[in-house]
């Protein structure tokens, strides 16, 4: 039987944790999101003993992140915090008290403290002319002006990389994170099929591995992109690839398509968006629902039934139709 620990710090119960969420075999991703919303807290807390923390100490936590909290951001800025982040934090104090509960039969603080309240963000998917739009402005950069000679304006040396990116992103739905773990060997140029590793290889959510495919344009910008480059034969050589030749990261490619989504003025442009668009026009373009779930990899329906309701799709005729023991006459 579990005994309580007296004396018990934050130093020590937040490393006991994680250790034990990492036995559960949870995501590298969701280990570190854990890691970082607990080591934030304990920032603020101090190393203070586990069973002293009460709800209110909770509470005005997550309280001091919603109106006083400035996050440092790359793009600078002083944003506060979106409610989903601080959502976010309460879901791992949550489950780290939880834990701390089960471990050394301690009060849960976390009982009395609700979750916040957050509206999801309206999914907006890229149009066709936003599309064509962010394609134009991979190929040149901004018109120069000068004194001496007539504005003129110079191919961008990543052009045939980002058109590349774009209808990758497109064409298959990957997260920002599955995109820069792709390998040379996770592509077969010929078929279109692209292996999604699992775990840490793949960045996989979830930990679950997947196949998802490009078609006949995605396939020939990939091509394009790759010819220029010396390694396209190297089978462990990153298919993106930013400065210096290192393997594009998630950060990188965030900032790449902000900036191309300025230039074409498009605003909220971001790797997410893609995936959004190619759910919803893959169910107006009369795919299913089942298969659109596995394609993108959730373990559930839940978001699927979100795009097919933006899509107008009805999920319980898509499901009558795909009933074995119903059409089976079972």
């Amino acid at each position: 039987m579990n005994r309580s620990t007296p004396g018990l710090k934050l130093s020590k119960a937040i490393p006991g944790f994680l250790q034990h969420k990492a036995a559960e075999a949870l995501s590298p991703r969701t280990l570190e999101s854990y890691a970082f919303h607990l080591k934030h807290w304990a920032g603020q807390a101090g190393d203070v003993e586990l069973a002293k923390i009460t709800a209110q100490d909770l509470r005005a936590y997550l309280a001091w992140l919603r109106t006083d909290y400035q996050p440092r951001r790359l793009a600078g800025g002083n944003q506060p915090l979106a409610p989903k982040t601080i959502r976010n934090f309460w879901i791992t104090l949550s489950a780290f008290f939880t834990w701390a509960a089960a471990e050394f039969e301690l009060p849960n603080p976390m009982k009395a403290v609700p979750a916040p309240k957050f509206e999801e963000a309206p999914v907006e998917p890229f149009t066709k002319e936003d599309i064509e739009a962010l394609l134009k402005v991979c190929d040149y950069c901004q018109e120069a002006q000068t004194t001496e000679r007539r504005r003129f304006t110079m191919r961008r040396h990543s052009a045939h990389r980002d058109r590349a990116i774009i209808l990758t992103l497109l064409d298959t739905g990957l997260r920002a994170s599955e995109l820069c773990a792709l390998k040379v060997s996770d592509v077969d140029q010929k078929s279109g099929k692209v292996q999604i590793k699992h775990g840490s290889l793949g960045k996989a959510k979830g930990g679950k591995g997947r196949t998802v495919f490009l078609g006949k344009a995605a396939r020939r910008a990939l091509w394009r992109y790759l010819a220029d480059r010396e390694d396209a034969e190297d089978v462990d050589a990153p298919v993106f690839v930013g400065k210096f030749n290192r393997p594009m990261n998630k950060g990188v490619l965030r900032q790449l398509i902000a900036r191309l989504g300025r230039k074409a003025h498009i605003p909220k442009s971001h790797p997410h968006r893609f995936r959004h668009t190619f759910a919803i026009t893959y169910l107006r373009s009369g795919g299913d629902v089942f298969t659109l779930q596995a394609l993108l990899g959730h373990s559930t329906l839940e978001m699927v039934q979100h795009y097919a309701r933006l899509a107008q799709i009805d999920v319980e005729q898509a499901h009558r139709r795909a009933s074995p023991a119903d059409n089976w006459r079972l």
